[in-house]
């Protein structure tokens, strides 16, 4: 998988050991996002979804001062206002089906819709620079382009969520990390370094395992307690009838690594 063969200008994607690293690549910009790199990110999320040898995805971005700071206003007012592609903000606030795991290395300045995506994501580490807000309130707008205000109340304390939303402010990347917007604050420059640790860490579970655990987790939060224990899961039927699910004890009693098929 490379640049080349998929045509993308505006998205860098890197493919190691099962590890899918997506960067938007629009750095003089601090990596705001315009119809085109709304659709290539789509499109990127399309064959991460698809692809059975890619495990983890990593988002960063470009360079060092933005991971993303929203809507590219500049190109938005040459445009007028369009529709996102079918995975929504980034190419992944609607993809609501993606039981892969995806892990925002937060580069630099997270704003607006920056945190549309950093809220779909599963995981995620910050460097010690990054600024979180959502500052669409003071221009006239609120944060619902892409589902982070949804995702947000519950995610985070509410308190917290409403000072965000509400007074446009920015918070530092501790504050994130204590409130539950990022996992870890790490030293600029080392964040895609981080999440490609907290990466082999997923890597050396059974790959339905993970699928399955995030399926329940994420789909567990449309029902109330009991309705969601006795719901069923179809992630969960595939990793308890897979090879793997066998592999692992069997593995274990052999005091050995599993070798992890997928199937």
């Amino acid at each position: 998988m490379s640049n080349g063969e998929l045509n993308f200008s505006f998205v860098h994607l890197d493919r190691h050991d099962g590890i899918l690293t997506i960067t938007i690549n629009r750095p003089e910009v601090l990596n705001a996002l315009h119809l085109e790199a709304h659709t290539e990110l789509s499109s990127v999320f399309d064959l991460y979804a698809a692809d059975p040898t890619l495990r983890v995805a990593i988002i960063t971005g470009a360079a060092d001062r933005g991971f993303c700071v929203g809507t590219d206003l500049k190109a938005l007012s040459r445009t007028g206002p369009y529709e996102y592609p079918s995975g929504g903000f980034g190419g992944i606030t609607k993809r609501f089906d993606l039981c892969k795991p995806v892990i925002a290395a937060v580069n630099g300045h997270c704003l607006g819709g920056g945190i549309e995506i950093l809220a779909a994501c599963d995981l995620a580490v910050a460097c010690e620079h990054a600024e979180f807000g959502l500052p669409e309130p003071l221009v006239g707008q609120a944060a619902v382009g892409g589902s982070a205000l949804q995702r947000l109340a519950r995610h985070l304390p509410m308190k917290a969520t409403m000072y965000l939303a509400l007074t446009g402010q920015r918070i530092n990347a501790h504050e994130a990390q204590r409130v539950g917007l990022i996992n870890e604050v790490v030293p600029k420059g080392t964040a895609i370094l981080r999440a490609r640790q907290i990466a082999q860490q997923i890597l050396a579970c059974a790959p339905l395992a993970i699928e399955a655990t995030k399926q329940v987790i994420l789909k567990s939060l449309e029902y109330g307690l009991e309705a969601s224990i006795e719901a069923s899961y179809p992630a969960v039927q595939r990793m308890l009838a897979s090879d793997d699910a066998r592999e692992g004890p069997k593995a274990f009693a052999e005091k050995r690594k599993p070798q992890w098929s997928g199937r």
